[in-house]
């Protein structure tokens, strides 16, 4: 099996990259959108996690940046219903923190609002991973470590109808250059950026 993957990246798109390594083979690998906005420049050095996938009728390479977003794909693929594009699409759309915690909480809506995914996948995926997910524990510079009132904002900007991966994007970007700001602070700075 194929865990890992180190080389230039040749192909930067938004569902799949493919990278060249110093064996001379290039690789394609599907890719969900929240790895695509973190990737390198074309031509530069990157390592890619990877959940080789082998069928009957195919072998699917899917990457991403982190073990934790790994984790996260591999454990929605043993919900019944939930094969790997669904669970690309869920980590295209929400965070892998998102996603965690919207299982914690037992948020159904915020998982409904991944294209594909009904209240009945919604509820499965619930109710399949509820206790499951413990053991995955974020870095210290995780959102809600960093910034005592990102979960807050982020529960507004989202009661607000923005999305949960533009809402995370967001926030993100206004601790990364602001630092720890309160939760109203935090709103408004991030409803400037998305406007």
């Amino acid at each position: 099996m194929i865990s890992r993957i180190r080389g230039e990246l040749t192909v930067r798109d938004l569902e799949r990259v493919e990278v060249f390594t110093s064996g001379g083979v290039a690789y394609e690998i599907a890719i969900p959108t929240t790895v695509f906005e973190r990737l390198p420049r074309l031509g530069e050095q990157v390592t890619i996690r990877i959940y080789h996938l082998v069928r009957e009728d195919a072998q699917m390479l899917f990457g991403f940046l982190d073990d934790t977003e790994k984790t996260v794909f591999v454990r929605l693929l043993t919900i019944n219903g939930v094969g790997p594009r669904l669970a690309l699409a869920m980590l295209s759309s929400m965070t892998a923190e998102s996603v965690v915690r919207a299982v914690r909480e037992r948020n159904v809506a915020a998982l409904t609002a991944v294209s594909g995914v009904g209240k009945k996948t919604a509820e499965r995926v619930v109710l399949e991973l509820t206790g499951k997910l413990d053991d995955i524990a974020f870095a210290a510079g995780a959102l809600g470590q960093r910034a005592p009132g990102a979960e807050e904002a982020l529960r507004a900007l989202t009661a607000l109808g923005v999305t949960q991966s533009d809402a995370d994007r967001a926030v993100r970007a206004v601790i990364q250059e602001k630092g720890s700001l309160s939760a109203p602070e935090l709103i408004r700075e991030a409803l400037a950026r998305l406007k």
